[in-house]
């Protein structure tokens, strides 16, 4: 496995997404080969998700690392990269587990009463 260190470099916001551009470093060996990378979220999945802005960056840095971890020699990972709807579920589910649904505060309150 190469050693690699990610680093976001900024963060760019148009009318229709924010792009993401990270610099991908090859720290094993001696070249020390540095990548860039962008990765872009549709302003449209941000309104049809439960996403919050501040998710973008830990979730686009987690796409990078995936498109990273399954390239190959011959293969190397592309840039720009889309999050799209089923990387955006992979990481809700990561992150933000569901609650307990049998849960309810209001009735309990209000039987007490």
């Amino acid at each position: 496995m190469i050693k690699q260190l990610i680093r976001l470099t900024g963060l760019i916001v148009s009318e229709t997404c924010r792009t993401y551009h990270y610099e991908v470093i090859n720290s094993s060996g001696e070249s020390g080969e540095t990548r860039q990378f962008h990765v872009r979220i549709s302003l449209e999945l941000f309104r049809n998700s439960p996403l919050k802005y501040q998710d973008g960056p830990l979730l686009t840095r987690e796409h990078l690392e995936a498109q990273l971890d399954r390239e190959s020699q011959g293969a190397p990972a592309g840039s720009p990269l889309n999050v799209t709807v089923p990387d955006i579920q992979g990481y809700m589910e990561r992150h933000y587990p569901p609650k307990a649904r049998n849960w309810n505060g209001y009735k309990t309150l209000r039987e007490r009463s």
